[in-house]
């Protein structure tokens, strides 16, 4: 089966379970559970004849014999079981609970769906994005807040293309969700490099990629979803469950790729170089910091440059708040465009994520040695906000919408970039051409062409704007200029909601640094 049909099956018994009222979320967490027990017996199986990894008494012949209250029973020894045990399996089961309502509906599930299909012979693509089809129509559950851990698959797509991981860097993600960023790094250097040797994908499959996560249940669902694209085994977990910034680094990677959180407070105060402080019920200190601050996206910044090795390459989704904001947020972003190369910047339309209210952008850095001198000599904006609308139901974002920003940052004609980074499966893949540089890029905008959504400012134009502000616009809205040309009534509401939406954050943030600053007098 194709994945749509394998993700329309399992969809359709979820909306059968919703009535016993499990939601999008648990369904989704219990399939883990099962695809886990019986991928892991398929392993000890021909061709593979592997040592189990899950002891007997809790396997998957076990489960399966099982029915009515027996099966209840035995499911919930089970997992209670499988929690305590170390390593991957402790990273599956660690907390999980049966939310199944009727013995019935879990014997069905397990003998109908699960087990009539052999997941181990179907190939990483079919399983994995049936798994991601799964993981979608669950961030699409506004209710359950999944959305907040499920970052748009062509935006990833892109962000990949032009970091254009290599074979034998290490990649990671400090708030990894679902894994979409590790998987879709993974994939490209698949797709890239077809002549990889046997050593070359052995350290791929386990030596590559690392990834954080702070909430146990989601990270759950990204271990099964590398596990389901063959990525991670019973002695190599790639997934941390802990909090990515309690502490400085102790490994650095080639390529950092992420979407942290949106929301302004960390659960804990950072104290910075500068030896501030802000009161909140914990404190650890980071003396590789620049700033102290409570405003999350700010730490993840400093963070992630922290993670880098020297010349490694970031890309970040961050709120336009860490262009702008003043304080801690100025005095990263200085201290950013002088240690690092900050050389893109990409500016994001509303309509884009399931959180609602988010105004975003990506932004592109490298890590460079400590000089007197700034590393940043210019940065290219690329304005995909102004002028384009965009909704996740009637005009979600595709690749394509994508493919002149990855043209203009490698300085490539447009049809050459969809050729070179080409994602249609039935077309044999190609290594990436040794010519792609940064060093060939061309404006689109110049006076004659007013239009155009790429062009550069010099590093002193940056520094001597107000705050070191990088939230910088040109092109003209043509909805302010003509009222012939505002969107469709939908997207225009839609866009109301996105503006209200995140004025209620920043209203929020302020109410609580007021209430904050009282109880401390």
């Amino acid at each position: 089966m194709s994945p749509s049909d394998i993700v329309q099956k399992l969809w359709n018994y979820c909306n059968v379970l919703r009535d016993d009222g499990m939601s999008y979320g648990d369904y989704v967490e219990q399939l883990t559970y099962l695809l886990f027990l019986k991928m892991a017996d398929e392993r000890t199986k021909a061709p593979y004849n592997q040592d189990p990894i899950v002891p007997k008494k809790y396997d998957w012949p076990n489960l399966i014999k099982k029915d009515g209250d027996d099966l209840f029973d035995h499911f919930r020894h089970l997992l209670e079981g499988l929690a305590k045990e170390k390593g991957l399996l402790g990273l599956i089961f660690n907390k999980s609970q049966n939310k199944f309502q009727d013995p019935a509906k879990l014997r069905r599930l397990i003998v109908d769906l699960i087990d009539k299909e052999n997941w181990t012979a179907m190939s990483a693509d079919v399983k994995g994005d049936a798994f991601e089809g799964l993981l979608e129509k669950n961030a699409q559950d506004t209710k359950s807040g999944a959305g907040q851990y499920f970052t748009p698959r062509p935006l990833i797509q892109a962000m990949v293309d032009v970091m254009s991981p290599r074979t034998g860097e290490t990649i990671c993600d400090p708030a990894c969700g679902t894994g979409g960023f590790l998987l879709a790094a993974h994939d490209f250097i698949v797709d890239h490099n077809p002549n990889m040797t046997t050593a070359e994908k052995k350290k791929l499959k386990a030596n590559t990629i690392k990834g954080w996560e702070l909430v146990q249940g989601v990270a759950r669902l990204c271990a099964m979803n590398l596990m389901l694209h063959g990525i991670g085994s019973p002695e190599y977990e790639p997934i941390d469950v802990s909090d990515a910034l309690a502490v400085e680094p102790g490994e650095h990677f080639n390529l950092v790729l992420t979407n942290p959180p949106f929301g302004k407070k960390s659960s804990v105060t950072i104290i910075g170089e500068d030896g501030k402080t802000v009161k909140e019920r914990d404190s650890y200190e980071r003396n590789d910091f620049w700033a102290t601050t409570s405003n999350k996206q700010l730490n993840f910044v400093q963070h992630i440059k922290s993670l880098l090795k020297i010349d490694g390459r970031a890309a970040v989704v961050v709120p336009d708040n860490v262009l702008f904001e003043g304080g801690a947020g100025e005095t990263v972003r200085r201290k950013l465009l002088h240690e690092c190369d900050v050389h893109t910047l990409l500016r994001l339309p509303t309509g884009l994520f399931y959180a609602q209210g988010v105004k975003a952008n990506v932004l592109f850095f490298e890590r460079r040695k400590g000089s007197e001198n700034a590393a940043t000599k210019t940065l290219w904006i690329y304005d995909l906000r102004t002028n384009t609308h965009f909704t996740l139901k009637t005009n979600a974002l595709k690749r394509s919408d994508l493919d002149e920003f990855v043209a203009c940052y490698y300085g490539i004609p447009n049809k050459k970039s969809q050729d070179v980074f080409c994602r249609d499966k039935s077309k044999k893949s190609k290594p990436l051409p040794k010519t792609l540089s940064r060093n060939n890029r061309k404006p689109t905008w110049t006076d004659k062409k007013p239009n155009g959504r790429w062009r550069s400012y010099d590093y002193d134009e940056i520094v001597a704007r107000d705050k070191a502000s990088l939230d910088i616009f040109w092109l003209k809205d043509d909805s302010l200029e003509d009222s012939e040309n505002l969107p469709e009534p939908d997207i225009l509401a839609q866009e109301i909601i996105d503006d209200l939406e995140a004025a209620l954050v920043q209203f929020r943030e302020i109410a609580e640094d007021l209430g904050e600053g009282n109880s401390t007098t």
